[in-house]
C-alpha cells in the first residue's frame, strides 16, 4: 500500500503564496517520526495539521502558476493534484481598496497610501499590462478608493482631507466633493452617480461635483468602507470591525440598509462577476483569502486563499486582480466582471 495514499481534493484551487490550503486524502500515513511532508511545485509546504484524511498546508514563496502538490510518507509520494497559484505582479505598495483597472487602457491604478497624514513623494502607480509599473504625477495624501465612471474618467477618495479627486488625463488633480469625514470606499451606479463611504458611519451620494447629500448610516468602521454596486442596482458595503462576524450590508436606492451575508472576520474589497456573483476579501470560518458569495443562494465558499487581502478586481482578459496590503497578484480564474 502506497503511504502516501490519494489526493482526492483540495480547497480552494486558488491561492497566492502564504495561502492555506486544504488536502482532502485517502490512505495518507501520518508516519512516526514527522517521516511525511507535502509538495507544491517542488517546494516543500509547511504543513500546519495532518490526519489521515486531511491536511492543512501553507503554500511557499517564489511559486506561481499551475502548481502540481503532492504528499509522500515513509519514502512513497502520492500521485499530483493541480492547484493555481498567483503571480506576483508588484510589491512595496500600500494599499487599503480595492485596485482598479482603467478602461482606457487595461492598465491598473494603484496606492501607496501611508498612514493617515503621512507625507509620501510618490502615492499612486500604474501597472501596465506589460508589467511596467510607473508613478502618476499627482499629489494626493493618503489616497484609499481608486473608482472609474461610466466614461473612463478616474477619481480617487483622500481619507485625511475627506475629499474626491479627479484625475485628468492621468497628471492633474481638482477636488470634486469634499466635507466627507473619512472619505474611503468609492462606487457609482449605473447612471453614473457617485457614492461615497465615511467610515466614520455614513453614505453620501454626490450627483453632480461639489454637492454631497446623506444616503444611508452604518456602523463605523475600523479601517475603511469597501463600495461596490451590484447587477440588481443595490450599494453593497463591507465595513471591517473587530468581531468575527461581520456582516456584508446592501443598501436600495432609497437608502435602505439589510444585511445580505454576515459571519466575516474583516470583510473588505468587493467586486461582481458576470453573473451576479459577489467576491469579499475577508476571513471566514478562520480562513483568510476571496470568498464567493452565490448570487442565488447566498451560499459562501473560499475561492482563493491568501492573507492579509484587502482588495480584488477583474480585468477584461479574466483574471482576478488580488491586492495584499503591499502586494499585488493575478489569478487566471477567466472570470468577467461587471463595470459596476
Amino acid at each position: 500500500m502506497n503511504k502516501a495514499g490519494r489526493i482526492t481534493s483540495i480547497h480552494p484551487t486558488y491561492a497566492i503564496a502564504g495561502g492555506e490550503i486544504t488536502i482532502e486524502c485517502e490512505g495518507f500515513q501520518v508516519a512516526a517520526g514527522g517521516d511525511y511532508r507535502c509538495f507544491a511545485g517542488g517546494a516543500v509546504c509547511r504543513i500546519t495539521a495532518a490526519s489521515p484524511r486531511r491536511i492543512l498546508a501553507i503554500v511557499p514563496e517564489d511559486i506561481d502558476g499551475q502548481t502540481s502538490v503532492h504528499l509522500e510518507s515513509g519514502g512513497d509520494q502520492s500521485d499530483p493534484f493541480e492547484i493555481a497559484v498567483g503571480w506576483m505582479m508588484t510589491d512595496d505598495m500600500h494599499i487599503v481598496a480595492n485596485p482598479a483597472v482603467d478602461p482606457k487602457d487595461d492598465s491598473i491604478i494603484l496606492t501607496r497610501s501611508g498612514s493617515r497624514g503621512q507625507t509620501l513623494p510618490f502615492t499612486l502607480y500604474r501597472l501596465e499590462t506589460d508589467g511596467y509599473i510607473d508613478e502618476m504625477s499627482v499629489e494626493i495624501m493618503n489616497p484609499t478608493a481608486v473608482a472609474f465612471d461610466p466614461v473612463g474618467d478616474m477619481y480617487v477618495t483622500n481619507r485625511s482631507d475627506g475629499e474626491v479627486c479627479r484625475i485628468d488625463r492621468g497628471e492633474e488633480v481638482s477636488q470634486y466633493a469634499k466635507g466627507l469625514g473619512v472619505a474611503t470606499g468609492l462606487a457609482f451606479d449605473k447612471d453614473g452617480i457617485m457614492h461615497v463611504g465615511d467610515r466614520s458611519g455614513t453614505i453620501y451620494r454626490i450627483p453632480e461635483s461639489g454637492t454631497a447629500e446623506f444616503f444611508a448610516a452604518l456602523e463605523p468602521s475600523v479601517a475603511a468602507f469597501h463600495l461596490a454596486f451590484g447587477p440588481d442596482e443595490r450599494l453593497y458595503v463591507a465595513a471591517p470591525g473587530l468581531a468575527s462576524h461581520d456582516a456584508i450590508h446592501a443598501i436600495d436606492k432609497k437608502g435602505v440598509v439589510e444585511k445580505y451575508v454576515s459571519g466575516f472576520g474583516r470583510p473588505q474589497g468587493l467586486a461582481f462577476d458576470s453573473d451576479g456573483n459577489l467576491f469579499a476579501a475577508a476571513c471566514y470560518k478562520g480562513k483568510h483569502g476571496i470568498v464567493r458569495i452565490d448570487a442565488e443562494t447566498k451560499e459562501i465558499e473560499m475561492f482563493a486563499s491568501g492573507n492579509n487581502l484587502v482588495g480584488l478586481c477583474f480585468t477584461r482578459n479574466g483574471e482576478m486582480i488580488v491586492a495584499t496590503n503591499d502586494a499585488v497578484y493575478s489569478l487566471p480564474v477567466g472570470i468577467q466582471g461587471t463595470l459596476l
